[in-house]
C-alpha cells in the first residue's frame, strides 16, 4: 500500500529556478500527501559533478524516497546505482533515481517518455519523415530517442560540437538501426531545414538567461513544425517567430510536465493528473516574461 509521506530531491548545477519542486508538491497536495522536494545544488555545496555518488548515498541514508538528477550529473550518477531501467540504459543517462524497499538505487529516464508524451499530445499528426534536431547534449539525446521511438524515419542531429553530434548519431543507429540518425554541422542547417518536415530545438538558446534565436529567422518556413525543449519562458523567440510564419509549434512545458508526472508516479506509485500539472506549468512558467 502506498505511503502518504515522501521526501525527494533534485541534484544538479544552478537549479535554483527549477519548477520541479512546485510541480511535484502541488500535485502531492491535491492528492493529500505530505511531500517535501529539496534542491541539492552542487554549486551551492561547492562540490564537483563527480560528488553525485556521495550525494546519492547520503540521500539514501537520510531516508529519501528518490531523486531527480539534472545537468551535469545525468551520466556521472550511473556508476553509483544498483540497476538501470531499459530506457536509461539505452540512453546512457539517468534523470530519476528510486530508492526501493530493499535499499537498491534504480535509475530511470523520464525525459524520453516525457517528450514523447508531450509530442504525441501537442503535434499528433506531424509528419516524421525528415526531422532536424539542433542540440546533442543531455536533453538532445533524450528527445532524439523519443522522436525515433515515435516513428521518425530519420533524425539529423546538428550541434556546434561535431564530435558530440556524431557520437549521438552513432548511439541512435546502434539502438534503432543503421541510417535512422545522421550527424551534421551547423553550416548545413539551411539546406537541411529547407527539406525537413520538422525541427526539434534542444539547446539553451531562448531561455531567460540566453535570449534570442538559435539561427537566422529566414531559415524557418511555413511547412515546418517546430518543437521546443526550453520551458522558461514557454513562448521563446523561436516559437513566436515560427508561429507568426504559420508553423505548427510545441512548447517545452509539456516535456517538463510529463517527465515530472512520470517521476512522481515512480516515487509514489500514484497516478498524477497531467492535465492539472499542465495548468500548473502554464501558471508557473508564465511568471517568466518572454525575452525581447
Amino acid at each position: 500500500m502506498p505511503k502518504d509521506s515522501y521526501l525527494v530531491g533534485l541534484i544538479g548545477s544552478g537549479i535554483g529556478p527549477s519548477l520541479s519542486p512546485a510541480l511535484h508538491e502541488r500535485e502531492a497536495d491535491r492528492q493529500g500527501l505530505r511531500y517535501v522536494y529539496r534542491l541539492i545544488d552542487i554549486d551551492t555545496l561547492g562540490v564537483p559533478p563527480e560528488a553525485v555518488g556521495d550525494l546519492v548515498r547520503a540521500a539514501r541514508e537520510l531516508g529519501f524516497d528518490g531523486l531527480n538528477i539534472t545537468h551535469p550529473c545525468k551520466q556521472q550518477v550511473i556508476r553509483h546505482l544498483d540497476a538501470l531501467a531499459p530506457q536509461a540504459e539505452a540512453l546512457g543517462a539517468v534523470n530519476t533515481v528510486v530508492f526501493e524497499e530493499d535499499g537498491r538505487a534504480v535509475g530511470h529516464n523520464t525525459d524520453v517518455t516525457g517528450f514523447a508524451a508531450s509530442f504525441a499530445r501537442g503535434l499528433p499528426d506531424a509528419p516524421l519523415e525528415r526531422v532536424v534536431q539542433l542540440g546533442a547534449g543531455g536533453a538532445g539525446a533524450a528527445v532524439a530517442h523519443a522522436m525515433l521511438t515515435l516513428g521518425a524515419e530519420r533524425v539529423t542531429v546538428v550541434d556546434a560540437m561535431p564530435e558530440r553530434a556524431a557520437a549521438l548519431a552513432d548511439s541512435l543507429n546502434r539502438h534503432f538501426g543503421e541510417g535512422r540518425a545522421l550527424a551534421a554541422t551547423p553550416g548545413r542547417l539551411a539546406e537541411l531545414l529547407a527539406r525537413a518536415d520538422g525541427l526539434v530545438h534542444a539547446t539553451p538558446t531562448g531561455m531567460a538567461a540566453h535570449p534570442g534565436l538559435p539561427f537566422p529567422a529566414a531559415l524557418l518556413h511555413p511547412g515546418l513544425w517546430v518543437a521546443e525543449v526550453v520551458y522558461r519562458p514557454l513562448e521563446t523567440e523561436l516559437l513566436g517567430t515560427a508561429r507568426a510564419l504559420g508553423c505548427a509549434t510545441l512548447d517545452g512545458g509539456g516535456m517538463a510536465v510529463f517527465q515530472a508526472a512520470d517521476a512522481f508516479r515512480l516515487f509514489t506509485g500514484r497516478e498524477p493528473d497531467s492535465a492539472r500539472m499542465l495548468a500548473d506549468i502554464a501558471e508557473l512558467a508564465g511568471a517568466v516574461p518572454a525575452p525581447k
